[in-house]
């Protein structure tokens, strides 16, 4: 079977947000991303980077068209890779009272590249975060 053409990269996706304060908040302050503005197509938008990639962020109700056919907070299930190592992540999450799932440890998980050591907590909207 051929394709139309091949993917190589992520360059962003959406999130669907209930209230974008606590949704940069948390972005930055638990995953180190950095918030930004813009103006684009008459509007203010608000994007979270990280890397060479960035996560949109449209709040429910006044999202940007064209968007997603179901748009609705806490539907995301997202795994990031991170500098640090997984214990300690683990610990400062821990430390920073925002509550671990998974039996509040470390799990074993297989990612796109191979096994990861992971860990999952729930972002202000409900979206999984590992």
């Amino acid at each position: 079977m051929s394709s139309v053409t091949k993917a190589r990269s992520l360059d962003h996706l959406v999130l669907t947000v209930k209230d974008l304060d606590a949704t940069v908040q948390f972005y930055a302050s638990v995953l180190g991303m950095r918030h930004t503005s813009f103006h684009s197509t008459g509007s203010d938008r608000h994007a979270l980077h990280f890397g060479n990639q960035k996560i949109n962020l449209h709040v429910s109700g006044h999202e940007f068209e064209p968007k997603a056919d179901k748009a609705q907070p806490g539907s995301g299930d997202l795994c990031f890779l991170v500098e640090d190592g997984v214990d300690s992540v683990l610990e400062r999450l821990q430390a920073a009272g925002i509550a671990v799932l998974e039996g509040n440890k470390v799990v074993n998980r297989t990612g796109a590249q191979g096994k990861l050591r992971s860990v999952y907590v729930r972002d202000p909207d409900g979206n999984l975060i590992e």
